[in-house]
């Protein structure tokens, strides 16, 4: 059997690439021959020929993320999660070869009915969840590159941005603005358009773009965009399914019916139905976090460190993030301050084993622990990806422990963080990092447990382990 895949995770980096080097490696031990086209941060290695596509006998897509199937025409094609390509390959492509995976034939269709083919593996949460991470993916950028313009205003001052200001600085007005008033303005526009354009293809992209503006101007912010996105979604999805018109003027549906029907269904529902509910559940998430106690802050910030490790860039950390993104829109920094030290936890905790317990890992791993250090540094914590694969039971309670510790830490400090990423290097950028010397004393404290639990969990690998 030829096999030809695409892997693809919705930030790009670590399950990536470990889907395609686990796919490889055990389609090798079972003599199937396999490419592999990676749709990651960087330009894939390997990209599918027409040849390749033509001779397959069936296409492997495993992402969490949605992936243009059009050159696919009339293949078989089964979709799965990223997850599952790196956890359980074997079992993966087993279910290939014995037809337990029952795949999809994909067919060539008229715009008017194009949408994402539907993962059948998946459970409904799963589905939601893709779409909502890959609105999440469009999002990500605006949020991290209006941020970081946000925040290097604030190296001017903090009220430099403000005219009339003593500290007024007309740089640091140009920085807030093309970063609030602009990238970081679209984030919740581009987060509904995403969500509803995986749903329902290209036609959700108006009502979603709509959905999301007003969702800023009722006020229900992140909560509300998100609504907007699956509204406008799956009501543009029913629009093209259910609305036929006569085929003398079927060529209205795209650029009229559609967008019209689902623009005034979706504005309607935010407006009357879901814009001051939503508004309200947030004034009071707001108020609740604003007067949070030291001691209820550090609950918070166990939890949401705790979760941003447990599944290492996954959808719990995922969600978790985008909550913490979501309260920046109303002034509120502590929560993604603690989600970033949590999240650069894992691999430096695991990288700082390496070097100190190297009796605990393979030569491989001890290389690899070099990389981890640069990984951890930058917020990504799918650096830890790899050793929690080779021996979970033991890594993820630690990297959990130390996570939880740093995020505890991070909020009973005050720490706070006008950047939604960056890692290490925006707390080079003055008044981005509220108490900074406590916050790199919570990652440190969080790196620090997570490498001593590793030293005291993780068996002594043998001499002839070591060497490979």
């Amino acid at each position: 059997m030829k096999i030809i895949a695409i892997t693809a995770c919705p930030t790009g980096v670590a399950h990536t690439y470990l889907a395609e080097a686990m796919l490889k490696k055990n389609a090798s031990k079972k003599g199937i021959d396999l490419r592999v086209e990676t749709q990651g941060a960087t330009e894939s290695e390997y990209t599918l020929t027409d040849k390749d596509i033509l001779e397959a006998d069936v296409v492997l897509i495993a992402a969490d993320k949605v992936i243009d199937l059009s050159r696919f025409h009339n293949k078989n094609i089964i979709q799965v999660s990223v997850s599952r390509a790196v956890r359980d390959t074997a079992g993966l492509l087993d279910d290939i070869l014995s037809g337990v995976l029952k795949p999809t034939l994909h067919r060539d269709v008229s715009p008017e009915e194009a949408q994402p083919v539907v993962n059948t593996e998946k459970s409904p949460f799963s589905q939601i969840y893709v779409h909502l991470i890959t609105g999440v993916n469009l999002m990500i950028p605006f949020v991290v590159a209006g941020g970081i313009l946000i925040a290097l205003s604030f190296s001017f001052g903090i009220t430099a941005a403000t005219p009339g200001d003593p500290d007024f600085n007309p740089v640091a007005k140009m920085l807030s603005d093309i970063g609030g008033g602009a990238a970081f303005a679209l984030m919740l526009p581009i987060l509904a358009l995403g969500i509803s354009q995986s749903i329902s293809g290209n036609m959700g992209m108006v009502a979603g773009a709509v959905g999301g503006m007003l969702a800023i101007q009722t006020e229900s912010g992140f909560l509300g965009a998100l609504l907007a996105g699956f509204l406008a979604g799956y009501t543009t999805l029913l629009i093209i399914r259910y609305v036929n018109l006569p085929k003398a003027v079927a060529g209205l549906k795209p650029i009229l019916i559609v967008p019209l029907l689902s623009v005034l269904i979706t504005g309607t529902l935010m407006l009357l139905v879901v814009g001051a509910p939503i508004k309200l559940l947030l004034d009071t998430l707001t108020s609740f976090l604003e007067n949070l106690g030291n001691t209820h802050a550090a609950i918070m910030g166990l939890l949401i460190g705790m979760m941003v490790a447990f599944d290492m860039g996954g959808p719990l950390n995922k969600t978790v993030c985008m909550f913490a993104i979501g309260l920046m829109s109303t002034g509120i920094y502590e929560p993604i301050a603690a989600c970033m030290a949590a999240g650069m936890v894992p691999p430096l905790g695991i990288a700082l084993a390496t070097t100190l317990f190297k009796r605990k890992f393979t030569a491989l791993e001890r290389d690899t622990g070099k990389v981890t250090y640069v990984l951890g540094f930058s917020f990504i914590t799918e650096g830890a990806i790899p050793y929690a694969v080779t021996d979970p039971l033991r890594v993820i309670p630690a990297i959990v422990a130390g996570s939880g510790l740093a995020g505890a830490l991070s909020m009973a400090w005050g720490c706070a963080s006008r950047a939604p990423h960056g890692g290490i290097f925006v707390m080079f950028i003055p008044n981005v990092i509220t108490n900074i010397l406590g916050y790199l004393v919570a990652i440190a404290a969080g790196a620090l447990l997570t490498a001593f639990i590793l030293r005291f969990i993780k068996k002594d690998i043998t001499e002839t382990a070591q060497e490979i």
